[in-house]
């Protein structure tokens, strides 16, 4: 099916962690929200609609956002909840096609081509969509419809909240033309820059310039995939849920923290979150990395191969553990550290031969049936309901490790 025949829809629900809360809370309603981390190093994850007016935005620092809208409402995010209100969404999304590529827990480019017959034309299915999803969830969603990802991602964000924008086929670059160079993906600020200093301040001052004159400009590749993307042609499929190419957790300390038994305490509690997701997904990572990050900003990473796939909480924290002390030089405070296990596969592929394990890196004996209990008390009870004794902690993670 050619890139002019399909029907793209990208879905984006309206600030969506703040839109939950004022749901859950009347009290909220009307009122700005800010979602994030609340401590001095605290970045905004959501702000209500109430709160932009102000120039709070996301990935701000929340200092700067209290400075700019004090009487805000500040909480932090419940993401296990809003994952479970974005599973319904999702459920919404599926009920139209097979063809669903989420982009975040808030987004997803969905392809209705082959869904017409059923539901209408693409206008119809957006109409269908956003009305099912407040429906279901009380929230509200807005919609780009256009003949490929790129223009229908734009179109979404040009009449929020709760807005449609539909982009005939045939008139891409018509509907880019007014709008500013900051819209082009992957142009960042260096490059808008450039463009800038070349007089381009919108995608029509874009579409004036030829191709060799932008890659001149640009250099081959961006000079050619700006050239395509300001006249709305992108070829790109709508690729229904890829495989995750990795699973980490990562947390930053309101204060640096140069504490060994600390920072392993921690590093315990990122390696059992990442088994956990790692389980419910049903896989096995044979790569466990680590990061860090030094004050004021310097950071770095390390990862090591493991003999064999694994899933085990205790043996995801053993490996990133020798990697916290091989790295990190003894008494140096840590502003973040991350733990993450890539080269994942199925978790079937994970049954080896004990002796092919290091002693140092292998399975515990009944470790597996420890992670199991404590996913299932977790999700009863909650993610804090329950966990291993702290390696510093006699009989902690060096041990049996027990609920």
């Amino acid at each position: 099916m050619g890139a002019m025949s399909r029907i793209i829809l990208h879905a984006d629900m309206d600030a969506f962690y703040a839109s939950i809360e004022q749901r859950d809370r009347p009290e909220l309603r009307g009122r700005p929200v800010v979602i994030g981390g609340l401590g001095p190093r605290g970045v905004v994850s959501t702000a209500s609609y109430e709160a932009r007016p102000f120039g709070v935005h996301s990935a701000q620092p929340t200092a700067q956002a209290r400075r700019l809208c004090p009487d805000a409402v500040y909480l932090t995010p419940r993401m296990e909840h809003y994952v479970s209100v974005s599973r319904q969404v999702r459920e919404v999304f599926d009920g139209f096609t097979d063809l669903v590529e989420p982009l975040s827990l808030d987004e997803a480019f969905l392809d209705v081509s082959g869904s017409t017959r059923l539901f209408g034309d693409g206008v119809a299915i957006a109409e269908r969509l956003r009305a099912q999803v407040l429906e279901r969830t009380g929230l509200t969603v807005s919609v780009g419809v256009a003949a490929n990802k790129y223009v229908a991602k734009v179109a979404s964000d040009l009449d929020k909240p709760d807005g449609l924008t539909h982009v005939p086929a045939g008139q891409e670059a018509a509907f880019l033309a007014p709008l500013p160079v900051g819209r082009l993906w992957g142009a960042g600020k260096a490059t808008q820059a450039r463009l800038g200093a070349l007089g381009l301040r919108t995608l029509g001052d874009v579409q004036r310039r030829s191709e060799a004159e932008l890659v001149a400009a640009l250099g081959d590749a961006s000079g050619r995939h700006f050239f395509r993307l300001c006249r709305g042609q992108d070829e790109r499929p709508v690729v229904p849920d890829r495989d995750p190419k990795s699973v980490s957790r990562e947390t930053t300390f309101g204060q640096d923290v140069a504490d060994d038994a600390r920072l392993r305490d921690v590093l315990l509690e990122l390696a059992e979150d990442v088994g956990r997701r790692l389980r419910k997904q049903g896989l096995a990572g044979r790569t466990v990395r680590l990061k860090l990050r030094y004050p004021p900003f310097e950071t770095h990473s390390r990862q090591v191969r493991l003999p064999a796939p694994t899933d085990e909480d205790l043996v995801l924290f053993r490996a990133a553990r020798g990697l916290l002390e091989a790295l990190r030089p003894p008494g140096k405070p840590v502003r973040l550290i991350g733990v993450g296990a890539a080269d994942l596969g199925p978790a079937g592929e994970k049954q080896v031969q004990g002796d092919l394990f290091a002693a140092a890196e292998g399975p515990e004996p009944g470790g597996e049936v420890v992670d199991r209990t404590l996913d299932a008390i977790r999700d009863r009870f909650g993610s804090g309901a329950a966990g291993r004794a702290g390696p510093s902690d006699a009989g902690g993670a060096d041990g049996p490790g027990a609920p």
